[in-house]
């Protein structure tokens, strides 16, 4: 029986160029558990990693008495029961900021291509048309400079998205929970007046009860048909229902996903076919540097609560 027992390692590993064993001499490692192998495996444990896993209140009651810490490798943890993790006493710590500027980079990157229209011009070229090159600019493309990006948090990724957008030339609106004082060329405001002023949203919060579907038909209505909606934090943050209808209505402009509610997206999603759509596989955490950095991250927080001075308790 191992200290730290990894339970779905492949997530985070899935090209072989991360090293679990940094986080210490005594872990097992699991490419991936069913949730009735949890129990056996963790059995003996004084540490559980998870990556984005399901880890429910009637699981959670069942773990043997030796765990102590959950470690969610990531930032988000809506995927456990903190109701029943207190009560068995179990601590759960996350990874925050070590994916900030990949995800960042992610979100403007799907402005970048959706204000130029890219994926239309790519899919163009891959049927042969080349109307683009020896006619003149066959779909739209618009600046970013001098347009609004409304951002709807004020965390880590947010603030990064901000100042890679400012570079760029445009204006900032953010929406946040905590009242803010304007500063830095940022005015704070009120969610209803970002969504009808924005030119692109962008959404940077958690998934909890109060923010799932956060972005809904109500929301989407307040928006401008030439908007773009930016999603890079978790899928339940938007209705996929809703945020379908407004762009096969052309009350949207556009929308990049890097990630949905269900993933892998199902087959039959309606997002596949749409053009004003742009589909990531949630890559904004898997570069290699990224998961490299989420891993020592990890060995980071187990080592700190083993020692007594645990570091990035939720």
């Amino acid at each position: 029986m191992s200290q730290i027992v990894v339970l779905n390692g492949d997530v985070v590993n899935f090209d072989g160029q991360v090293d679990w064993t940094r986080l210490g001499p005594d872990v097992a490692v699991y490419g991936q558990t069913a949730p009735a192998e949890v129990v056996a495996r963790a059995a003996g444990a004084q540490v559980l990693v998870t990556k984005e896993m399901p880890m429910p209140g009637a699981l959670v009651r069942q773990l043997p008495a030796s765990v102590e810490l959950i470690v969610e490798a990531g930032t988000g943890y809506n995927n456990h029961d903190r109701a029943a993790l207190a009560e068995r006493g179990i601590a759960l710590a996350n990874v925050p900021a070590y994916s900030t500027d990949r995800v960042a980079q992610t979100a403007v990157m799907m402005m970048l291509a959706l204000a130029s229209s890219l994926q239309t011009q790519v899919t163009m070229l891959a049927h042969g048309d080349h109307r683009n090159f020896d006619a003149h600019l066959m779909v739209p493309h618009v600046e970013l400079n001098g347009k609004t990006l409304g951002v709807i948090g004020f965390g880590h990724i947010g603030q990064a998205v901000i100042k890679i957008a400012q570079a760029m030339g445009m204006r900032i609106l953010v929406s946040t929970r905590t009242p803010r004082v304007d500063r830095d060329g940022i005015h704070f405001t009120s969610q209803a007046d970002l969504l009808a002023n924005s030119d692109v949203v962008s959404l940077h919060l958690p998934l909890t009860p109060a923010t799932h579907h956060l972005i809904d038909s109500a929301a989407l209505a307040q928006m401008k048909p030439s908007a773009l909606l930016i999603n890079t934090a978790r899928g339940g943050l938007v209705d996929t229902v809703a945020l379908v209808a407004a762009l096969q209505a052309h009350r949207l402009a556009g929308a990049g996903l890097d990630v949905q509610e269900q993933e892998p997206l199902p087959a039959t999603s309606p997002l596949w076919a749409l053009p004003n759509v742009l589909l990531t596989p949630h890559i904004g955490w898997k570069g290699a540097e990224t998961r490299q950095r989420l891993v020592q991250i990890v060995a980071d927080d187990i080592h700190g609560f083993l020692s007594g001075q645990p570091l990035n308790l939720v």
